[in-house]
């Protein structure tokens, strides 16, 4: 397997995971998987009374040979989980992390 495919393997699988454990009644867990552009996303859509829910808990994209992390909204160590699968944080970006915190970081520049 290349390096895309197991990056694609091991997200798919962390992202899959997580889909099946958060049920909430009213809100839906959606898994958007898009393999030509490689982008994936898991989002809860719905509504908890009055009050609409609509955010993503986590987002990847695979860009320039690396796995970007867009967004973490859990507590869950998702570049951890990754890194478990045999994927090194020197493979990894923290989207959300300002670029001029990334050179002192474990984990890929941009």
């Amino acid at each position: 397997m290349d390096r895309v495919e197991h990056y694609r393997h091991c997200i798919g699988e962390l992202l899959n995971r997580y889909a099946q454990c958060w049920n909430e009644e009213g809100i839906e867990t959606q898994l958007i998987v898009d393999t030509i552009h490689d982008l994936y996303l898991l989002l809860k859509t719905g509504w908890d009374g009055e009050q609409r829910i609509y955010y993503s808990v986590f987002h990847f994209d695979i860009k320039d040979g690396k796995i970007w992390i867009q967004e973490n909204n859990t507590d869950v160590e998702a570049d951890q989980e990754l890194n478990d699968m045999g994927i090194s944080k020197k493979e990894m970006v923290v989207g959300f992390h300002h670029p001029s915190m990334c050179e002192y970081s474990e984990f890929a520049l941009s």
